[in-house]
C-alpha cells in the first residue's frame, strides 16, 4: 500500500519539477497594459469596443479585449517587445497606436471618432464569440446562439459545445451540474432543474460554466476538493428590473392535464420568483433530495446490497419521456404536485440574502421487468428475473436560506441553514425466479407484497466568519456546521416461497412487519490561517475536525396466530446499533499566483477513529483508528488569453455508512437477502484530473478536453454468497438452496479512467452550430462471488453530433445523433464477457409561419442490440405539434400535440455490476393527445 501511495504522490512531486520551468517563462511575461477608450465628441465611455494586440514584427494577434461600462481595458501578462493596439467600434473610425512595452503602461485616453459614413450604409457581418475563458470558467455568449421567442434557458443551454443530455442528467464538459446560478446569487438552493426550466432564454446574456468551490475555499485561494460543477446564469442588464415569466394549461380527452406557471419579479437586487406545476405526464421539477426513498419493502436497502449498490454504474438508460432533459426522473407514471418560491435582496448595503421554499406531492406508478445474469465460477450461470408492481406517495417540505453580512470591508459572516421534511408511502408486489443456465433449471420462486410508511426531517446549518487583516494575503476563516437527521419507516412483508430441490419442493411464508428508527447528528470546525510569503506567494495552515454519530434501531416483529398480532420479536433480523466517526486533520499547503502561472500544493495528516456498539441482540463493540497522509497538489496555467490548462491531484477518506455497518439480516427480498458488517474499513482515494479548455474568437469556435482518472484502495463492494445447497449462516438464518446473501467487504484494485471532449463551431454556410463531443470511460469493479475474486472491467466508448440552428427565432432546428459502445470483460468467467450497443438519433425543429402559426416536431429513435433477447429494440418516440401565437406581441399560444405518435415508447437500462449484469424494463406513458394554452408575461422597466 505504501509503494502505490507513493507512485501517486509522483504528479505531486511532477508540479515542482514543472514550476522552475515556468519560473524562467513567467519572468519574460510580467508587464500590464491599462487603457481607456472614449468618443472624441463628448468624452464619454465606448462600451463594448474591441481591442485588438498584435504583433509588429508579423502582425500575429496577441491578445483581444474588450472595454467595460467605463470603457476600461487592459492586458497583462506580455513580453518584452514591440505591439501595435487596433481599436475598433461600429459608427466609429477605427485608430492605431504603437506600443513599446517595457514596463507596466497607463494609455493616455484614446479618443476615437464618428465615422462620416450614415449608420444605415454600414453592412455589418460579425461572427459573434461562441464562448471566451476567464481563468477556470467558460464563458458562453448567449447571443450567439439562436433560440426560439419563448425558450428556456434549457433549451439555449442544450445548444452549446460541451453540454449534453445524457440518462436524463445535464451534463457540461464531462461532469453532471449540481448547482445553478443566476447573476451570481443562488437560486431554489442546490437544484438545478428549477432555473433551467423556469427562466426564459431571452433574458440571457452569458451562461458561465466552472468548478463550484465551498465558501471557504474561495476566501483562501485554496481548493480544498469539495466542487460542484456549476452553472451561472448572467441576465441582460435591461431585463433585470420588470415582471417576466408564463402561465399555462392543458387537457387531453383520455384524461391526462398539465398546468402550472412562474412569476419573476426583478427590481434591482430584490429578486421573487414563483413556481407551480400539476400534472400526470412524468414533468418532474425537483431532485433526488426530495424524495425519502423508493419502496423500502419493509425497510429493505433495495436490490443491490450495502456495498455500492446494485444500479447506475458501467450502463446506460434509454427511453422516452415527456421532458427527458429533467434531472433525477423517476421510471413509471409520475403524478406531481409542486410550489416553489425563491427571494433573494440586500438589506442595506451590507446584508445580501437569498432564501427558498419549495413543496411537492408526488405519486408514481411503475412496472419492472428485470433480467440479471451472475458471473459465477466455472461454466455456470444463475439467473434471476423479477417483475414487481409499486405504487408511491411522496410529500416534501425543503427551506434554504443563505444570509452574508459585511462587518467591514474585511470582515464577513456567512450563514446558511436548510431544513427538508419528508413523507413516503409505498406498496410493492414482487414475483421473484432464480435459475440455473439457459436451460432454465428452476431454483426457486416467491411472491412478495411489501408495504411502508415512513417520514423523515434532515437539518443542516453552516456559518462561516471571514477576516482579511491589514497585510495583503492574511486572512483568517472559521467554519462551523452541524446537522441533524431523523428518518422512521414502518412496514410490512407478507412473501410465500417455494425452494426446488431434487425432487423436493419446500415451502416457506413469512408474515411480519417492521419499525426502522435511523437518526443522527453531525459537527464540524475548520480553522483556516493565511500569510503571504514572497512575491505572489502564500502559505496556509488548517485545522479541522469532524465527528458523526449515527443510532439505527430496527425491530421486526413476526405474526403470532394464537394471539392474532405481531408480537413475536425476531431477534435474528433485529438490530440495534450506534455508530460514531471522528477525524481530526492538520494541514498546509503553499500557494503561488504569479503572472499566468497558479500553483497550490497542500497536505493534511489525518487522525481518525470509527467505532460502534452493537446492544441488541447481542453486545458488541469495534473500534480501529486510521492515520493518513492527504497530499494536493494544483496547477493551471494561462497559455493565452484563449487557451488554458489545469491539472489537479487530491486523496481522499471515505467511511462506511450505518448501513453498511449494521451487521443485522435484511430479508425484505427473502430470495436476496442482505446484511451489513461491523468490519469494513474506511477507503482511500486517489483522483488525478486535466483540463483544457480553447476558445478561438477569430473562428468563433470552442474546445474543451477532459480527463480523469482514481484508484480507491479498502474500495466498499459486495461480497455474494449463492447457496448451492441450503446453507445455515452464522446468524442462525438458512439460507436455501439458489438464494443469495449479499454483505459489503473492502476490497483493493478498484480504479476507473473517464475521457472527455467537446468542440463546436458555427457553419456560416447553414447559419448553425456544429458541436461534436465523445469519451472513453473505463472501470474496474472488484467483487467476492462465493468467496472467489471477480473482476469486472467496464469499457465504454461515446461519441456525438449535433447541429443546431442560428437561423432565426422564426426557424429553429437541432439534429443529433449519440452512439454508446460498451465492452463487459469478466475476470471469473470469460464466457459471460458481453458488448452492447445503443445509439439515440434525434430530429427536433419548429417553424413559425405566418406571422402566428407554428408548426413543432421532436421525434427521438432508440437502437439496443446485445442485451437479453426481448430487450434488443428499435422504436421511434415522435412528437407532434401544431398551434397559433395570440394576442399582442405573441404573447399568448394555443397548441395541439400529440406524444407518442406512433405508440412506441419504451424505457430500457442496462446496469453492470461487481458480480452481475441486468437488464430493466419500466413503464412508461404512451401516446396522448393534449391541446395546451400558454400566456408568457414579459414587462420590464429600464433604468
Amino acid at each position: 500500500m505504501l509503494s502505490l501511495r507513493l507512485f501517486f504522490l509522483l504528479p505531486f512531486f511532477l508540479f515542482f519539477g514543472l514550476f522552475s520551468d515556468f519560473q524562467s517563462l513567467q519572468a519574460q511575461r510580467s508587464i500590464q497594459v491599462q487603457g481607456r477608450v472614449l468618443d472624441a465628441s463628448d468624452n464619454s465611455p465606448l462600451v463594448g469596443a474591441n481591442v485588438l494586440l498584435l504583433n509588429m514584427r508579423d502582425s500575429s494577434r496577441q491578445g483581444l479585449a474588450i472595454t467595460d461600462e467605463n470603457g476600461l481595458f487592459g492586458f497583462s501578462d506580455l513580453r518584452r517587445g514591440d505591439y501595435i493596439i487596433q481599436i475598433s467600434y461600429i459608427a466609429y473610425q477605427t485608430q492605431l497606436l504603437k506600443l513599446e512595452a517595457r514596463n507596466a503602461t497607463v494609455l493616455a485616453d484614446i479618443k476615437l471618432k464618428p465615422t462620416t459614413q450614415d449608420l444605415a450604409e454600414i453592412n455589418i457581418e460579425e461572427k459573434l464569440p461562441i464562448a471566451i475563458q476567464k481563468g477556470d470558467t467558460t464563458s458562453f455568449n448567449a447571443d450567439a446562439f439562436k433560440t426560439q421567442q419563448n425558450a428556456s434557458a434549457q433549451d439555449l443551454l442544450e445548444k452549446m459545445p460541451g453540454v449534453v443530455v445524457e440518462n436524463g442528467e445535464v451534463k457540461a464538459q464531462g461532469e453532471t451540474v449540481q448547482k445553478v446560478f443566476v447573476d451570481g446569487k443562488p437560486f431554489f438552493g442546490d437544484d438545478p432543474r428549477l432555473a433551467l426550466q423556469n427562466l426564459p432564454a431571452e433574458v440571457i446574456d452569458k451562461i458561465e460554466i466552472f468548478d463550484g468551490q465551498s465558501e471557504q475555499s474561495q476566501f483562501t485561494g485554496y481548493d480544498d476538493g469539495e466542487t460542484k460543477k456549476s452553472i451561472n446564469i448572467v441576465t441582460k442588464k435591461d431585463m433585470r428590473n420588470g415582471q417576466f415569466g408564463k402561465v399555462y394549461a392543458g387537457y387531453s380527452p383520455t384524461g391526462e392535464y398539465i398546468a402550472g406557471g412562474n412569476l419573476n419579479f426583478f427590481n434591482g437586487d430584490r429578486r421573487i420568483s414563483i413556481i407551480g406545476l400539476s400534472n400526470n405526464i412524468n414533468q418532474q421539477n425537483f431532485s433526488g433530495e426530495d424524495l425519502l426513498g423508493a419502496v423500502g419493502g419493509g425497510g429493505g436497502r433495495g436490490r443491490g446490497g450495502r456495498g455500492r449498490g446494485g444500479r447506475g454504474r458501467g450502463g446506460f438508460n434509454a427511453g422516452g419521456n415527456a421532458n427527458d432533459f429533467l434531472v433525477g426522473q423517476q421510471n413509471g407514471i409520475n403524478t406531481t404536485h409542486s410550489f416553489g418560491v425563491n427571494y433573494s435582496d440586500s438589506w442595506g448595503e451590507k446584508t445580501q440574502v437569498n432564501a427558498s421554499y419549495f413543496f411537492n406531492a408526488k405519486g408514481n406508478q411503475n412496472r419492472e421487468f428485470i433480467n440479471r445474469e451472475y458471473f459465477l465460477e466455472a461454466d455456470s450461470s444463475q439467473f434471476y428475473d423479477e417483475n414487481n408492481i409499486s405504487e408511491s406517495q411522496n410529500f416534501n417540505h425543503r427551506l434554504n436560506f443563505r444570509m452574508e453580512h459585511k462587518f467591514s470591508r474585511n470582515t464577513s459572516l456567512i450563514f446558511t441553514p436548510t431544513l427538508s421534511l419528508q413523507q413516503n408511502e409505498a406498496t410493492q408486489s414482487q414475483d421473484l425466479r432464480n435459475f440455473l443456465g439457459r436451460e432454465a433449471i428452476a431454483l426457486n420462486e416467491g411472491e412478495n407484497l411489501l408495504n411502508s410508511l415512513g417520514n423523515g426531517l434532515n437539518t443542516n446549518n453552516n456559518l462561516l466568519l471571514r477576516h482579511r487583516f491589514g497585510k495583503r494575503g492574511r486572512s483568517l476563516s472559521l467554519n462551523l456546521g452541524g446537522g441533524y437527521q431523523h428518518n422512521y419507516s414502518e412496514g410490512s412483508l407478507l412473501a410465500n416461497n417455494i425452494f426446488y430441490e431434487a425432487e423436493n419442493i419446500r415451502r416457506d411464508s413469512i408474515n411480519q412487519t417492521n419499525e426502522i428508527l435511523n437518526t443522527g447528528y453531525n459537527l464540524s470546525a475548520n480553522l483556516v490561517y493565511t500569510e503571504p510569503l514572497g512575491e505572489g506567494g502564500n502559505l496556509q495552515f488548517s485545522y479541522r475536525t469532524r465527528y458523526n454519530q449515527n443510532d439505527a434501531d430496527r425491530q421486526i416483529n413476526n405474526f403470532d396466530p394464537f394471539e392474532q398480532r405481531y408480537s413475536r420479536l425476531d431477534s435474528l433480523l433485529s438490530n440495534t446499533f450506534e455508530n460514531r466517526y471522528l477525524t481530526n486533520s492538520l494541514g498546509t499547503g503553499y500557494r503561488l499566483r504569479k503572472g499566468n502561472l497558479n500553483l497550490m500544493v497542500s497536505t493534511d495528516f489525518q487522525v481518525a477513529q470509527l467505532s460502534g456498539d452493537q446492544v441488541f441482540p447481542f453486545e458488541a463493540q469495534t473500534n480501529r483508528n486510521f492515520y493518513n497522509v492527504l497530499p494536493r497538489a494544483m496547477l493551471r496555467y494561462k497559455i493565452s488569453d484563449e487557451k488554458n490548462l489545469r491539472l489537479f491531484y487530491r486523496t481522499s477518506t471515505n467511511a462506511p455508512s450505518l448501513t453498511q455497518l449494521q451487521n443485522v439480516i435484511d430479508n425484505s427480498n427473502p430470495l436476496l437477502l442482505q446484511t451489513g458488517n461491523q468490519d469494513l474499513d474506511q477507503s482511500y482515494t486517489h483522483r488525478f484530473v486535466f483540463r483544457y479548455s480553447s476558445n478561438n474568437m477569430d473562428k468563433a469556435s470552442s474546445f474543451f478536453a477532459y480527463l480523469s482518472a482514481s484508484l480507491t484502495q479498502n474500495y466498499v463492494t459486495n461480497a455474494s454468497l449463492i447457496a448451492r445447497r441450503d446453507t445455515v449462516l452464522s446468524e442462525g438464518i438458512t439460507l436455501f438452496q439458489g438464494g443469495q446473501l449479499i454483505r459489503p467487504v473492502n476490497l483493493d484494485g478498484n480504479h476507473s479512467l473517464n475521457a472527455f471532449y467537446a468542440y463546436g463551431k458555427p457553419i456560416k454556410m447553414l447559419k448553425s452550430n456544429l458541436n461534436f463531443n465523445g469519451g472513453l470511460s473505463y472501470n474496474r469493479l472488484p467483487g467476492l462471488i462465493n468467496e472467489q475474486l471477480n473482476f469486472s472491467n467496464n469499457y465504454n466508448l461515446s461519441q456525438g453530433i449535433t447541429l443546431s440552428s442560428n437561423i432565426s427565432e422564426r426557424v429553429d432546428f437541432t439534429v443529433s445523433y449519440r452512439a454508446s459502445y460498451n465492452i463487459v470483460r469478466n475476470s471469473l468467467q470469460s464466457q459471460l464477457n458481453n458488448d452492447f450497443f445503443s445509439q439515440a438519433t434525434n430530429a427536433k425543429g419548429i417553424w413559425i409561419f405566418g406571422k402566428v402559426f407554428l408548426l413543432e416536431a421532436n421525434a427521438t429513435h432508440q437502437l439496443f442490440r446485445g442485451l437479453s433477447q426481448e430487450f434488443n429494440q428499435s422504436f421511434m418516440l415522435l412528437t407532434l405539434s401544431a398551434g397559433k401565437k395570440i394576442f399582442k406581441n405573441e404573447r399568448g399560444e394555443i397548441k395541439a400535440t400529440v406524444f407518442d405518435v406512433l405508440n412506441q415508447n419504451n424505457n430500457i437500462a442496462r446496469n453492470v455490476s461487481e458480480i452481475y449484469v441486468e437488464d430493466i424494463r419500466s413503464l412508461v406513458l404512451n401516446r396522448y393527445a393534449m391541446l395546451v394554452f400558454t400566456y408568457n408575461i414579459r414587462h420590464f422597466i429600464k433604468k
